[in-house]
């Protein structure tokens, strides 16, 4: 499922020769893979060299392992990524079924230059009305909120903050508990249902790892 991006695009571009592609995750050959665990542990590994364990040898995903991936290439290769998941979370006492938008990176000379989190979401839009699930849903950092408000900003997206999301580790560890609670700004995008059935709930469980 490979897409180009054409000029005509504006906002999601200010490169014309960046291409984003979409495909399962079953589409990705083991150079997919290799090219991208090795973007992963350079966008990553900055941040600590914990967050860029998990992309040894050609791993490319950390917790959970996508459905689908959006990846954007350019001339120097892999530029950025999302990948989306459907899982039922639980909203408070709500079991709920989401599209969860997770495993962002983008390579840091690109910053600002198109590849972006608004960008990645615009081009998968289309697609998360056919995967059935009635919201897409991502929980990110604080410190991705400059990321995140513009999406925000177009009414793309509802940001809430306050909430709670609990995750399983993505492994086991003997010395720490097996499940790991982190506040989240939470990106929700009404895709089947208006944003008013929402649950209300200030603490998520994934029941899982995250993306």
């Amino acid at each position: 499922m490979n897409m180009s991006v054409p000029r005509s695009t504006g906002n999601l571009l200010a490169r014309p020769q960046v291409r984003w592609r979409l495909c399962w995750e079953n589409e990705l050959a083991l150079a997919d893979h290799t090219e991208l665990a090795e973007f992963f542990r350079r966008a990553y590994g900055p941040s600590g060299e914990f967050n860029a364990a998990p992309f040894e040898g050609s791993r490319s995903w950390a917790g959970a392992r996508p459905e689908l991936r959006i990846i954007a290439y350019d001339s120097n290769g892999v530029a950025g990524h999302a990948g989306i998941l459907r899982r039922f979370i639980k909203v408070g006492e709500t079991d709920l079924l989401v599209a969860e938008l997770g495993l962002y990176a983008v390579r840091r000379d690109v910053e600002g230059h198109g590849v972006t989190y608004q960008g990645a979401v615009r081009f998968a839009y289309p697609l998360l009305h056919k995967l059935n699930a009635p919201f897409g849903f991502a929980a990110v950092r604080p410190a991705m909120r400059k990321h995140i408000e513009r999406i925000g900003r177009n009414g793309m997206a509802n940001i809430l903050t306050g909430v709670r999301v609990r995750s399983t580790r993505r492994d086991v560890f003997l010395n720490v508990p097996p499940t790991l609670v982190e506040e989240a700004l939470l990106v929700v995008l009404p895709i089947g249902r208006p944003m008013s059935e929402w649950p209300s709930g200030t603490l998520i469980d994934r029941n899982g790892p995250e993306l």
